[in-house]
């Protein structure tokens, strides 16, 4: 392929080193938007103080997952990320299979994404300034927006989201030492009988949702700099500084109420999701609270970027892989992938647009509905790399046993039961009772088979493009591999 051909379906080489891949991923993950929104819940609907232990678990079960993870990154280098991992370790059919899970989950967790934007972007614009305009005119500049931004390339996403990311894990901090210097923290939070109390179960399964993101690093992989180390220190920097931010801050919140009546309290505010900022007011004052509100819509503007960010480069690399039409791998000048961008965003707004125009309301219905499923459909992806890696390295009989078997078989075995968690509460994570809610885990099956179909379809209309699945994965789309992946697969 000619230079100036391949200039158009290569994504941005040698962009990013860590820092970019965890503002990246940490920016997807929103911090201030977890603590507000998934915590608070956490807090209420599941274990009660306990939450900070819940959260701690969960770390514990994905550093266990990311040890395989590691080793992986250093075998595939791919903007295909997960389903790559599945193409290599369980073969072409489920790597497909994989790979239409993964545009389910990210395509409806950005159309969640839209809404979410929207609709705290009316509330508190008109909160703070008296303007009230429709939540969906609000998701319509977000996207334009977003989409604008991340045309100007990956690496200037990375420091506009690593900017995004300071101001609000700092406003976080700052209540966080207020309460600490104030009330101090109780310690009862750690005792068994507090972290094994009330649903245990759902509070695993909404500190599992406050991870969800962390996995991209291996999304960025063809973009980072020296990525056989960058992707692994980017994963275990993001899996940690989650896990001890979201506990350090929940331990802070539970401390404020009262660890006994933490629960109590968080449940008073469940309707309208004001705990945080209750307690900001007590400790912080209405100036900072103020800024604390403002901080919660870059945030979630940070997130729609970020997640956007992500679900191009699954559109891109299935594109560039022949599943899906080609055209998705063409990228800009700066390695962009310009049209699986624009459909990427059309998608999202067409299905938060059919929200608004049946009259939903977007908190109720667009935002539980679509960001449950996606958190639900992108557990299922983490739970089958965690399979693939575990069977990749059994086939090679790798002799690091311990962290190519047993810790990453610990990490699927904890995946597992928070998939299975997430299945029976799906009613509690989508936020609905509703029939129609409750039938969207059976997309799942479905989009597995369809993706078995799709790659049976192109192993007969194309045998050339699904014998060339691995290649793509091994070459990154028609690059040789440099000289240090080279020297890894010797």
């Amino acid at each position: 392929m000619a230079d100036s051909e391949r200039g158009h379906t290569v994504l941005a080489r040698n962009s990013l080193g860590v820092a970019g891949v965890v503002f990246l991923v940490l920016a997807a993950v929103a911090p201030l938007t977890g603590i507000v929104v998934i915590a608070a819940l956490g807090i209420a609907l599941g274990n009660g103080a306990g939450m900070v232990g819940a959260f701690l678990l969960v770390t514990a079960a994905l550093l266990l997952f990311a040890v395989g993870y590691a080793r992986m990154s250093k075998e595939v280098v791919s903007a295909g990320g997960f389903y790559a991992y599945t193409v290599k370790g369980l073969g072409r059919p489920a790597g497909v299979a994989a790979g239409y899970v993964a545009l389910l989950g990210y395509n409806f967790f950005v159309a969640g994404a839209v809404g979410t934007s929207g609709f705290f972007m009316q509330t508190i614009i008109a909160s703070l300034t008296g303007w009230d305009v429709h939540w969906f005119v609000w998701s319509l500049v977000s996207v334009v927006a977003a989409f604008l931004l991340s045309r100007q390339g990956i690496d200037f996403s990375a420091k506009v989201l690593g900017v995004s990311l300071v101001l609000e894990v700092s406003i976080l901090l700052v209540f966080d030492f207020a309460v600490l210097f104030t009330s101090g923290f109780s310690f009862d939070v750690f005792s068994p009988s507090t972290v094994f109390s009330g649903a245990v179960g759902v509070a695993l399964l909404f500190a599992a949702n406050t991870f969800v993101g962390f996995e991209a690093t291996g999304l960025f992989s063809e973009e980072a700099r020296n990525p056989l180390k960058t992707i692994p220190r980017a994963t275990y920097t993001a899996i940690i500084f989650i896990g001890l931010f979201a506990a350090f801050t929940t331990w802070a919140i539970v401390s404020a109420t009262g660890t006994a009546e933490a629960q109590g309290a968080a449940a008073d505010h469940l309707a309208t999701g004001d705990l945080v900022f209750s307690l900001s007011q007590h400790y912080l004052g209405p100036v900072l609270t103020d800024i604390m509100m403002v901080l919660l819509l870059i945030s979630l503007f940070a997130a729609l970027m970020a997640l956007h960010n992500s679900a191009t480069r699954y559109l891109f690399s299935l594109g560039r892989a022949q599943i899906l039409p080609k055209r998705l791998s063409r990228t800009r000048s700066n390695g962009v992938p310009q049209i699986a961008s624009i459909a990427q965003f059309v998608f999202a707004t067409l299905v938060a647009g059919a929200f608004a125009v049946a009259g939903l309301d977007p908190i109720a219905s667009l935002v539980p509905s679509m960001t449950g499923f996606g958190t639900l459909a992108i557990l299922a992806l983490q739970l089958l790399a965690a399979l693939a890696i575990v069977v990749f390295f059994r086939r090679r009989r790798d002799p690091r046993i311990l962290s190519t078997l047993v810790a990453p078989g610990l990490g699927l075995v904890g995946l597992a039961v928070i998939v299975v968690l997430a299945i029976v509460n799906f009613p509690i994570l989508a936020g609905s009772d509703a029939p129609i809610i409750g039938l969207l885990p059976a997309l799942l099956p479905l989009a597995v088979v369809g993706g078995l179909v799709a790659a049976a379809a192109l192993r007969k209309r194309n045998p050339a493009a699904y014998a060339g699945l691995a290649e793509d994965i091994e070459r990154a789309g028609g690059e040789e591999p440099d000289a240090e992946l080279a020297e890894v697969s010797a």
